[in-house]
């Protein structure tokens, strides 16, 4: 079964060659219409914290994972410079050696301004590689990677914004085509992202506090191709929207509550006729930014259908003395966009230089789920001087 599992991902880039007709046959019969993009693994969240809290972490306070949710937030940081280590062990209840490796960093370059790094590691693990008919052709190790760079700036105390490119290269077949005319390569593409953040302070029940609005735009790039012949796949290109209110209890007790929405900014597959021909929805066959707009007004089942392709996510933590944390989350997608539903949990240790994060999911919609029971590990290296918060400077 492991074996059978394996092989399939072997021709995901001849899959999503025919997306628009397996698209057809699905709303028709089940009413499942999701939105399929090139290289998902750009959007598995990838630290403890944020996926212990619900995959939330657009609006949330800064921390060293803050590129992948949201750059503009590292002109606040408490500190000058860290780095992060994320290991992800991916899709247990299927496979025993997927895995996400992701290693980020930033730096201060003073007040106003800072620059950050990462490095996304996704491993499918060995694959038997076979032909049409099922004969052996060779053991290879699929994988994707991603390099972003990003940099922030401060317009005002209150407000930020950033930019972070990103190289993605998605090799999924190891030079193996499934049928003769096909030559399969590796994908490749360019993206940006774009985001703000803005926070302020916040008075609630005569506690103080800060409350953050954060937007950010990610992957606009190029579209992807693992062959000559196959039709080139949007990359995720996403829209998150969040808020995050943070609460002193007293000098030593805090609440942090956040939330995100998501929706991509990817074409919804139309509904076809008999013939192929549509019917309702609008050709996915578009530019990238053109695709971008359509995504708000394309789908079949109109507003209605829009609204389902929001997902959010909403955490709680709970954090002592800036040492130790607990956090918790729920998120939701509708069962029609992809279905992930599913509670988290996790909690973080802070010491001096070094802290650990820990984080752990539960399927909502049962055992059987594959990414029941993912477990996320960070360790975390702040490597730079303490300084003063933005938000604590304008009290003096």
């Amino acid at each position: 079964m492991m074996r059978l599992y394996h092989t399939s991902i072997l021709f995901l880039y001849v899959l999503l060659s025919v997306l628009p007709v397996m698209a057809q046959t699905t709303v028709q019969r089940n009413q499942i219409n999701s939105v399929s993009t090139a290289v998902p693994f750009l959007t598995i969240a990838p630290d403890s914290r944020s996926s212990a809290m619900g995959d939330v972490g657009v609006a949330t306070t800064p921390d060293v994972n803050s590129l992948h949710w949201n750059p503009a937030k590292y002109v606040f940081a408490g500190s000058d410079r860290g780095i992060a280590l994320s290991y992800v062990p991916w899709l247990r209840g299927l496979v025993n050696d997927m895995n996400l490796l992701y290693l980020t960093g930033y730096q201060k370059i003073d007040r106003m301004q800072s620059i950050a790094g990462s490095l996304r590691y996704f491993n499918m693990g060995s694959i038997q590689f076979t032909d049409i008919n099922g004969d052996p052709l060779k053991i290879g190790r699929p994988n994707e990677f991603a390099i972003d760079v990003a940099y922030s700036r401060l317009f005002s105390e209150k407000v930020s914004a950033a930019l972070a490119f990103r190289y993605v290269r998605s090799d999924i077949s190891s030079g193996i085509s499934p049928s003769a005319g096909s030559k399969a390569k590796a994908g490749n593409s360019f993206a940006a992202d774009i985001a703000m953040y803005y926070h302020s302070e916040l008075e609630l029940f005569d506690k103080n506090g800060v409350w953050a609005l954060g937007v950010n735009i990610t992957n606009i790039g190029n579209k992807m191709a693992y062959s000559n012949e196959q039709q080139k796949t949007f990359l995720p290109i996403n829209l998150r929207i969040g808020a995050s209110a943070g609460l002193n209890l007293d000098s030593y007790n805090k609440l942090n509550f956040a939330v995100d929405f998501n929706k991509l900014l990817v074409p919804t597959p139309p509904l076809y006729d008999k013939d192929g021909k549509i019917i309702e929805g609008k050709s996915r066959d578009v530019g990238v930014v053109q695709g971008m707009f359509q995504s708000f007004t394309d789908a079949p089942g109109g507003f209605k259908e829009e609204m389902h392709e929001i997902s959010y996510g909403m955490g709680l933590e709970y954090l002592y003395r800036e040492t130790f944390a607990v956090r918790t989350g729920y998120f939701h997608e509708h069962p029609t966009k992809g279905n992930r539903r599913y509670f988290t949990m996790g909690v973080g240790l802070q010491m001096n230089m070094i802290g650990f994060d820990f984080s752990y999911l539960i399927a909502s919609s049962g055992r059987m789920n594959p990414m029941n029971n993912t477990l996320r590990f960070t360790i975390l290296l702040n490597l730079g001087r303490e300084v003063q918060k933005i938000n604590d400077t304008t009290n003096q």
